[in-house]
């Protein structure tokens, strides 16, 4: 059994529907195709969170901190890219997932549940 067969099979049991075959077979594809993004947005996020690095500064915080040119264009910084990155990663997973709660109604498919 591959990987893909058992997502699929975990996706449905065939008494949830009793529809037509057209709709089961696209509410199928369609289930899996956002299981398959919400899996390469999730691994892009862990990607990128462990790419960026963390804002302690270490024993350099106990003795206050000085303004640096660093520190004043922070925002333009390849840092501030990765968090950005992050955040727009983090959100399209998030909507991903509540589409695809959205679209396990079976309502939705004019099935009867």
């Amino acid at each position: 059994m591959n990987l893909l067969s058992i997502v699929s099979n975990l996706l449905i049991s065939a008494d949830k529907f009793s529809g037509s075959n057209a709709s089961y077979a696209a509410y199928r594809a369609i289930s899996l195709t956002f299981i398959i993004l919400m899996g390469v947005a999730a691994i892009a996020a862990i990607v990128l969170v462990m790419l960026t690095p963390g804002n302690s500064q270490g024993i350099d915080a106990l003795g206050g901190s000085s303004e640096t040119f660093y520190s004043k264009n922070k925002g333009r910084s390849s840092e501030a890219k990765l968090k950005l990155a992050t955040y727009i990663c983090l959100g399209v997973l998030a909507v991903f997932a509540i589409v695809f709660f959205i679209i396990q109604i079976p309502a939705i498919w004019g099935l009867a549940s």
